[in-house]
């Protein structure tokens, strides 16, 4: 049997109203807040297009979030236009309209998707009102106050923000950035397009400098940037300098031509790291792959204003002067999240981690010891330090050649903290035979019975995994828990 609901009030009342599309319009003025939103879904839906640029004249929110809309079935840039002329109007009237609110019109298609949800049914007279007023949680930007005590009396218009995830992976930007580009650049003064994250990959600088000319780069507050020469780079730096509420920055596949100088490349990084002095709001750095900061992390570290919540140097090579400067470094007291994934600390002594780990470990939540190729002594020496970060939930040491007795003392210092949660641990070296590392199987399960009878004593049994190397036929790593897991190339040893 089909079970069929009839059509709201609601639903049938807006598609009464679009059939009349001049009497909707003129009836906007009288047009109850609440009935806005649903009422411009449906315009959207059936392309109303002179109903939706009047809807955005008469918008009664302080944001738009147009882009949740914005569905792949349908037309973005015909829904955009007609935004952008129903603007176009406000904006050569320069006068504020006595109900319209709006301030920013947001083009991001992954944010405030609750916005129009909750007008596919019921909603909260509280819900509205926090929709009503999103400053609140927004981040921070520059904005022009302007007085709303003479309510009812016409404003001048302060620039509308255009806000968009930047993401520039082609070496032309696309039709639909294209067109939002010519349109901000007809109306700079009036329409500021804003990016809260900044995404390039791989594209040449000049192939982008003039759209970053059209963002305003103080709103940005996330950067990743992807395969790009230090020389791009160090290019690129005046555009960082300007992001001054940049929180988060990530590099990854950073690398040089072979052929450059020791000068050259010296000065390079210099023209990079000098404007992270402008950087007061930096938290969060994420450098993968990085080449340059092999001899020159004190470099970057030292430029930094403000300490850090998260630092990720992953599969880079670096020196041991390079850790020392680390440990020491002012900005690491209050770190939440460190990562040296990758990062080889073979042979090199472990005094820079005790020291980092001891001044870290009032804040220190999330580590990651991955791939280090930390031995047995190593551990060892950091053991008290790792016992004395209180604060930590997670912990990543795979990849790691320890022993089974190394392994449960690590345990014993790990699990007993008491806000942890989890672990990811290497399978011990006993389990392991022959060159290439073939795990026994005999051994690793009773190795496996051991170090879970020390979870239970601990009284916390379900918290750790461990992982073995990588197979070397198929690349898999399986994370094994009460019994061993197997890779379909394990052959018995």
């Amino acid at each position: 049997m089909n079970s069929w609901s009839p059509p709201r009030l609601l639903d049938l009342a807006n598609q009464s109203l679009l059939r009349h599309e001049a009497l909707v319009i003129a009836s906007l003025e009288l047009l109850p807040t609440e009935l806005f939103p649903p009422l411009f879904m449906a315009a959207i839906a059936g392309t109303h297009s002179e109903t939706l640029k009047a809807m955005v004249q008469a918008w009664p929110f302080t944001r738009l979030p147009l882009g949740a809309l914005m569905k792949a079935q349908q037309p973005h840039q015909d829904i955009l236009k007609a935004a952008l002329d129903g603007l176009d109007v406000l904006l050569a009237q320069k006068i504020r309209p006595r109900r319209w609110k709006l301030k920013v019109l947001d083009l991001r298609k992954n944010t405030y998707t609750n916005f129009w949800s909750l007008w596919s049914g019921t909603w909260s007279r509280a819900s509205m009102c926090s929709l009503e007023e999103p400053e609140v949680t927004q981040p921070r930007t520059k904005r022009q106050k302007v007085d709303n005590s003479r309510t009812g009396e016409k404003q001048p218009l302060t620039p509308l923000e255009v806000l968009i995830d930047l993401c520039l992976m082609e070496d032309s930007p696309g039709e639909f950035l294209t067109f939002l580009i010519n349109r901000v650049k007809q109306r700079k003064s009036l329409l500021h397009l804003c990016s809260r994250k900044v995404t390039i990959d791989a594209i040449p600088l000049q192939n982008i400098e003039k759209i970053l000319k059209m963002v305003q780069l103080d709103c940005v507050e996330e950067v990743v940037i992807r395969s790009w020469k230090l020389s791009t780079l160090a290019r690129f730096a005046a555009h960082l300098g300007q992001m001054v509420n940049l929180s988060r920055l990530s590099l990854s596949n950073i690398y040089m031509t072979s052929h450059i100088s020791w000068v050259l490349e010296e000065k390079q990084v210099a023209q990079l790291t000098s404007q992270f002095l402008c950087l007061h709001q930096l938290q969060e750095i994420y450098l993968d792959s990085v080449v340059f900061l092999k001899g020159r992390l004190d470099q970057v570290l030292r430029c930094l204003k403000t300490p850090l919540e998260t630092l990720s140097i992953t599969n880079c090579l670096l020196l041991e002067s390079d850790l020392i400067h680390l440990s020491l470094c002012p900005g690491i007291s209050y770190l939440r999240d460190l990562s040296l994934s990758g990062v080889n600390l073979t042979g090199l002594s472990p005094e820079f981690l005790q020291v980092l780990l001891d001044r870290a470990s009032a804040t220190l939540q999330h580590l990651d010891f991955d791939g280090c190729g930390i031995s047995d002594s190593q551990l060892t020496a950091i053991l008290p330090a790792l016992g004395r970060c209180s604060q930590l939930i997670t912990f990543s040491f795979c990849r790691n050649s320890v022993s089974m007795a190394v392994l449960e003392s690590l345990l014993r210092h790990i699990i007993p903290l008491i806000k942890f949660r989890f672990g990811l641990f290497p399978t011990p070296l006993e389990c392991s035979v022959g060159i290439q590392g073939t795990l026994h199987l005999g051994t690793l399960r009773g190795c496996l019975a051991k170090l879970r009878l020390i979870q239970q004593e601990l009284g916390q049994p379900n918290r750790v995994l461990f992982s073995a190397f990588a197979c070397p036929h198929c690349g898999t790593r399986i994370l094994h828990d009460l019994e061993p897991i197997l890779c379909p190339c394990y052959t018995p040893a």
